[in-house]
């Protein structure tokens, strides 16, 4: 019985034995075909990298603001008796806005007017006694003073009721109103804000270290991320004398054509401006570089070599320093010759020695100039 039991454990244990080597040697293949493995080439598109003349620019970020920007104002208090324009309209200097009540000053004049023509008489008769020698000469002084007093006050009532007349001081854009019929203003109170828009002022800040190269007359090219595909030209009409302390920053002023009212005073724009002649650079797509904060880079397609000697098509990560951006181009100013080619889709999922696939029959525009179709 013994005997038989432990023939059994024997046989069990050279069962377990044989049963341990066959998942052995399963799992040993296994490795070794998950080392052997090679993923899939990934499809790509390419371009090769080819010299260009990129313009030297220095890039800002500004503000639009108005060449005329004023809130028309009250200039004497009164009753707001009739408004004669919209918010939001477009208006020619002198153009009529708002007319305050002038019942009282009317009246002030017919009275001043009734004593203007007294003095007048008075005047006139008192030049006819004088030279008779029937009057002091005093008297005549008089009374020419009291003309001159009577006529001054019909001018003044005439200014003021000339005054509570509110006209637009140039031509532009009027705002939203801020007065209403009936309203009480005192001397000062808002009525509307009036912006003069073409043409329009952009002002920014360059670096100490670049004010130098800005002078007036310099060409500017504005374009604003509310207006996708749309680029306006001016020119540098002033640059400030002073350096801001807190920024280090000097304080420069373009003025640009406006004629369809795109820019309105306070948004945000960016500005490049050309400083010189060109210099010879590569021109890639955007989307061929691959962002890092350790160092931006492109993928380079070369013919490289896995373990086992064999060549294949791959990349290799080569680190770029990069310019200055026109349309959908960046400029690399070092890191990458002309004639390489270089990935310009599908970076994000490649790594240095990757397997790649080009196909170009769709790739990202390489234009400097790109016309957006819903631009």
């Amino acid at each position: 019985m013994v005997k038989r039991m432990l023939l059994m454990l024997a046989a069990m244990a050279l069962f377990v034995a044989g049963l341990g080597y066959v998942k052995f040697q399963q799992f040993q293949a296994a490795i070794a075909q998950a080392a052997a493995f090679a993923p899939p080439p990934e499809a790509v598109t390419t371009v090769v990298a080819s010299e260009d003349d990129w313009p030297v620019t220095i890039k800002a970020i500004g503000t639009t603001a108005p060449v005329q920007g004023v809130m028309v104002s009250a200039d004497l208090p009164g009753i707001v008796s009739r408004i004669r324009f919209e918010s939001g309209r477009r208006v020619r200097a002198g153009d009529v806005l708002v007319e305050l009540d002038t019942k009282q000053e009317e009246a002030q004049l017919v009275a001043a007017e009734a004593e203007r023509d007294l003095a007048r008489v008075n005047f006139l008769r008192m030049e006819g006694l004088v030279a008779d020698g029937a009057i002091s000469q005093a008297d005549y002084d008089r009374a020419a003073a009291e003309q001159k007093r009577t006529e001054a006050r019909v001018g003044e009532i005439r200014a003021t009721i000339a005054r509570k007349v509110i006209t637009a001081p140039f031509s532009g854009v009027l705002g939203i109103r801020e007065a209403h019929l009936g309203q009480y203003l005192s001397a000062g109170d808002p009525v509307v804000p009036l912006q003069s828009l073409d043409p329009i002022h952009v002002n920014f800040g360059v670096p100490q270290q670049d004010a130098g190269e800005l002078r007036v007359g310099r060409r500017v090219r504005v374009t604003a991320d509310d207006l996708p595909g749309v680029a306006l030209d001016g020119r540098i009409t002033a640059v400030d004398s002073i350096v801001d302390e807190a920024t280090r920053n000097v304080k420069v002023q373009a003025t640009l054509a406006n004629a369809r009212g795109r820019l309105r005073p306070g948004m945000f724009v960016h500005i490049e401006t050309i400083v010189g002649g060109s210099r010879p650079t590569i021109a890639l797509p955007a989307s061929a570089v691959s962002y890092a904060p350790y160092g931006d880079s492109v993928f380079v397609v070369s013919d490289l070599k896995d373990d086992s000697g064999k060549v294949y098509r791959g990349v290799r990560q080569q680190f770029v320093k990069l310019g200055g951006s026109r349309g959908d181009q960046i400029a690399v100013v070092s890191g990458l010759r002309p004639g390489e080619e270089v990935v310009t889709s599908g970076v994000f999922k490649l790594r240095n020695g990757a397997a790649i696939r080009v196909d170009n029959s769709v790739r990202p525009s390489n234009s400097a100039t790109p016309d957006p179709e819903d631009s």
